[in-house]
């Protein structure tokens, strides 16, 4: 096992549990070390995301309406 040293307890749908399951004896690794992985690559995500909202934070703003009424002016709706 690694080095994770918190613990919480973590409820899963029976079939999502099965399937932990398999896919933990499949790649010799714990659950715990699949739901870490996959906490981290979310987290990852998020990091991006952010980093994209702040790259494109003086950006013009357009209004739903205002981009529909745009997209029917150009004949696209």
């Amino acid at each position: 096992m690694s080095t994770l040293s918190k613990r919480s307890t973590v409820y899963f749908e029976p079939s999502i549990h099965h399937a932990l399951k398999l896919r933990a004896a499949s790649s010799d690794t714990s659950i715990s070390e699949l739901i870490d992985e996959a906490v981290r690559l979310l987290m990852r995500e998020d990091q991006e995301d952010l980093a994209a909202v702040r790259q494109r934070a003086n950006e013009p703003e357009i209004s739903y309406e205002e981009l529909l009424n745009s997209l029917q002016a150009d004949g696209k709706i």
